[in-house]
């Protein structure tokens, strides 16, 4: 009977990753930088757009609003491919069930913000009074829901995360892990007082995605018989 033969692999060392895997996981890397610059990129040429004032999800609005919902749809199609590639890389393992699922919510929450588009405010789009909303419309409500319950998610990941690199005696990325999520909230809890800080807990859970992803990219080394 032919035997199959398979191609020997370095001693002390895990196999390459599947083509498959590590494709999807280039998803989850990219989605998160592509999000934020091209919202910097939109923010600096939209007339009547300022950072200090106005969430990127208002670039979905005016004339040129179709733009940011395309980079809504696109991320949210990265992020749930990101995650079915960690899935398959944490086969077998606890945080290969949990982890994959809640980012999975994360990225779905991506969709749903970019179908239902946040309200006007704060002087943009140009011509929009300077104040903010005093209340929501219902597709505006939906947007921010749906990013509440999506960071909420992503956090609970990272944190199922954590256990996953503890495990493996990664301290420093366990750590990480669990730290990022108190940034990415308190960011969230400042935003009533400052835009910039809502920005800045949003853009750290979407840049710390995207080294937890690189991270889960590489193999881990396996132990020599």
């Amino acid at each position: 009977m032919p035997q199959t033969l398979t191609a020997p692999t370095a001693p002390g060392l895990a196999p390459a990753r599947p083509a498959a895997p590590r494709s999807l996981l280039v998803c989850g890397i990219a989605a998160g930088p592509l999000f934020l610059a091209a919202g910097l990129a939109q923010g600096v040429t939209r007339d009547g757009f300022d950072f200090t004032r106005n969430a990127l999800s208002q670039l979905s609005l005016g004339g040129l609003g179709w733009i940011q919902v395309t980079v809504f749809l696109f991320t949210g199609l990265l992020v749930i491919g990101g995650a079915i590639g960690i899935r398959q890389v944490l086969h077998g393992s606890p945080a290969g069930t949990w982890a994959p699922w809640l980012l999975g919510v994360f990225g779905a929450s991506f969709l749903v913000a970019g179908v239902f588009r946040a309200d006007p405010g704060a002087g943009f789009p140009a011509g929009t009074p300077e104040d903010r909303v005093p209340s929501l419309s219902a597709h505006g409500t939906v947007h921010l829901l749906s990013g509440a319950v999506g960071y909420l998610a992503l956090c609970a990941a990272f944190l199922v995360l954590a256990r996953h690199f503890a495990g493996q005696r990664r301290r420093g990325w366990a750590l990480a892990c669990r730290l990022v999520p108190v940034g990415i909230l308190a960011g969230f809890a400042g935003s009533s007082a400052t835009v910039p800080a809502f920005t800045a807990g949003a853009g750290l859970g979407l840049l710390w995605l995207t080294a937890v992803t690189a991270r889960l990219a590489i193999p881990a080394p396996t132990a020599q018989p």
